[in-house]
């Protein structure tokens, strides 16, 4: 399972120790920064199940970020 957080990570360098805490913590997950895109994108993908969003956004804000899910346009498009 895949999952699009919104965050307000704008640094490389502050990506790149979010990456690294999050694979540390959660050795199960990959994932990876887009600071590109407008809303400074954290892809997690889990490759046993489910992405536990909640631990994810406590770690960021730990850390003194914020993350919050982006909604799945496919289905905002279907609804």
């Amino acid at each position: 399972m895949v999952e699009v957080f919104k965050t307000n990570v704008k640094q490389h360098h502050d990506a790149e120790h979010l990456v690294r805490l999050i694979h540390e913590n959660f050795v199960d997950y990959r994932a990876n920064f887009d600071l590109h895109d407008c809303d400074n994108i954290l892809r997690v993908k889990s490759n046993t199940g489910i992405v536990h969003a909640a631990c994810l956004v406590s770690l960021l804000q730990s850390c003194g970020f914020e993350a919050e899910i982006l909604p799945d346009e496919v289905n905002l498009l279907v609804t």
